[in-house]
């Protein structure tokens, strides 16, 4: 329990002291831009992450948001409780109430991914053609979809906006918006409570660092530059769209951290 509170404090301090908050939205462009240049200027070694079936993408990547799901539903349900309860001093009815708003961010980010990768879909099924020999030329028949294509052993050529750069931004951006209400969480020291909120946001910062450097290794490997731009455009266009501008309204699951600037440092919760 030791390791794991240093671990956590450790991570905390990194978070406040580097900004990642503000910064992790430029970031992600810049990683987008640089690692396009980086692939068409064929500057990268050869390494096991080009190959599409590497433990990472195969067990994280691909159900990357059930990952990030899985462990946002305690996180946010378990911090904005207490929260609630310290900070402005709820009953447990009014708090519960508060937690319920709040975790419908996950069905909305759930909506948006769901949206976002079937319009991505759509726009490969409608600028595509097959391929049986696997070159670009005119197809002995046609074919509706991606599906119809590959169930005749061809390649689809179309459009394929990246959704490894969309999802892994926007799951990136949620997961550090909302480790952002330990900046006003106080929990005692050596309470059960604060083993368990220590553990979830530990498991989220190395699952955050998973989906940024796998963002970095499809922004090498994978797409041409457009495909990537317009996928990590979606997924700071889908945050933005929630957390800087919808959930600051009203009639919305509102902000993780109210009444709190973004250039706060104040981190209660490691005190």
């Amino acid at each position: 329990m030791e390791r794991l509170e240093r671990c956590g404090r450790c991570l905390r301090g990194a978070l406040a002291a580097w900004r990642v908050r503000p910064r992790l939205p430029w970031l992600l462009l810049a990683i987008a831009l640089l690692g396009s240049a980086l692939k068409d200027g064929d500057l990268v070694p050869r390494t096991p992450m080009q190959d599409k079936r590497n433990l990472l993408n195969v067990y994280f990547v691909k159900v990357a948001w059930a990952w990030t799901f899985l462990l946002l539903l305690p996180f946010i349900g378990v911090t904005t409780y207490q929260f609630a309860r310290s900070k402005f001093l709820y009953g447990p009815t009014k708090s519960v109430l508060i937690v319920l708003r709040r975790l419908s961010a996950l069905l909305v980010g759930t909506a948006v991914w769901y949206v976002c990768t079937g319009l991505f879909i759509y726009v490969e099924n409608l600028t595509g053609m097959c391929s049986i020999s696997g070159e670009l030329k005119e197809p002995r028949r046609l074919y509706a979809n991606k599906q119809e294509c590959h169930q005749d052993n061809g390649i689809w050529i179309g459009f394929d906006i990246s959704g490894h750069c969309f999802l892994l931004s926007y799951c990136a951006l949620m997961i550090v918006e909302e480790m952002s209400v330990l900046e006003g969480l106080s929990v005692d020291q050596n309470s059960r409570l604060r083993v368990v909120i220590n553990s979830l946001f530990v498991a989220l910062c190395f699952l955050t660092i998973i989906w940024v450097f796998m963002f970095l290794c499809t922004a090498v490997y994978f797409h041409d530059f457009s495909q990537k731009l317009l996928g990590v455009l979606t997924g700071l266009t889908a945050w933005y769209g929630t957390y800087r501008f919808w959930y600051l309204k009203p009639f919305s699951p509102g902000l993780p951290l109210p009444h709190i600037p973004l250039s706060s440092k104040k981190y209660g919760y490691s005190r």
